[in-house]
């Protein structure tokens, strides 16, 4: 009989064969597992994206003068609506010329205008006026007179012969009675005469005189102020003239406002006019400024006002750009 031969063992079910815990695993290093990240406060800071700078046009003009590297420049700066009084001090120190007028509309055919040394706003400025002048009838296309409200009262500039004719309230100097103190030897020569308007006025016989003087800038600077209610000292040095074509000569120093030697100024012929008119006699002046630049005046006493002609060019025009705050 025959007999099945049994059938082979199987493991039982528990006998499986033994697997690796899940933590027994051999660790892999991750491939694509991201970078880790600082938290968010240790995030390295990064420069918020910065606003478009404002853009203000810019004109560098070189007034009283026929040809650049002569005159007095001026920065000129138009504007929509006022800048902050801060603002525009520094920007006139970031120029660094002996002024830089701003201006805005104020009306049909007029502006208001203002002029900042590199160190405090004047109340008046006859280059950086032409200047302006320059610039709105040249550049800018304005037709006719051109009127401006200033501190010093209204203020206007017409173009005559080619040349732009300023017309500003004159200041007659009165004869100081002594010399102010250090007067003498911060311009390094005694003159003949002091007068005192806003300005000290120091009168010498000879051009050449003024042509040669080397004056101690500190010490006119700390020369007291010629006029009540604290005008900053000033000095100006002038002769008759020696060559036949100019009637007068004359220097202006001004270390306190900033600006050691003034090529050209507009603001001291409101006083030499009237003093150089009663004295030759006549009203009609050709007036030199005898810096190292130097500039010519045509000027005419017409009561209580000087008017000074001038020629002026475009030296530089570009853009101020203006952080936004």
């Amino acid at each position: 009989m025959e007999t099945t031969p049994p059938a082979p063992e199987r493991a039982p079910p528990d006998s499986t064969p033994e697997r690796a815990p899940p933590d027994s695993t051999p660790e892999r290093a991750p491939t694509d597992s991201p970078p880790e990240r600082a938290p968010p406060d240790s995030t390295p800071e990064r420069a918020p994206a910065d606003s478009p700078p404002e853009r203000v046009p810019f004109y560098l003009v070189d007034a009283f003068a026929a040809h650049p590297f002569a005159g007095n420049p001026a920065a000129v700066v138009p504007l929509r609506q006022w800048l902050p009084d801060a603002l525009m001090q520094r920007m006139a120190a970031e120029h660094n010329l002996s002024e830089t007028a701003f201006f805005v509309p104020d009306g049909p055919g007029q502006w208001h205008l203002r002029w900042f040394t590199p160190t405090l706003e004047v109340p008046l400025c006859g280059h950086a006026t032409l200047a302006t002048a320059f610039v709105l009838a040249r550049i800018l296309g304005q037709p006719g007179e051109l009127r401006f409200r200033t501190a010093s009262g209204p203020l206007s500039v017409s173009q005559e012969e080619g040349r732009f004719v300023l017309n500003f309230p004159a200041n007659p100097p009165q004869r100081a009675t002594s010399l102010p103190p250090g007067l003498t030897a911060a311009l390094g020569a005694v003159p003949r005469e002091v007068w005192k308007a806003r300005d000290w006025i120091c009168l010498f016989d000879r051009a050449e005189t003024v042509r040669a003087l080397s004056p101690d800038h500190g010490r006119i600077a700390s020369l007291p102020d010629s006029a009540s209610g604290g005008a900053a000292a000033r000095v100006i040095a002038t002769a008759p003239g020696d060559d036949g074509v100019h009637d007068v000569v004359s220097r202006y120093f001004a270390a306190r406002v900033g600006v050691n030697e003034d090529p050209v100024t507009g603001a001291a012929h409101v006083q030499l006019v009237p003093f150089w008119a009663a004295r030759l006699g006549r009203p009609v002046l050709v007036c030199h400024q005898a810096s190292a630049r130097g500039g010519t005046l045509w000027c005419e006493q017409r009561g209580d006002r000087v008017r000074m002609g001038g020629h002026a060019v475009l030296y530089a025009q570009g853009e101020i750009l203006l952080p936004v705050a």
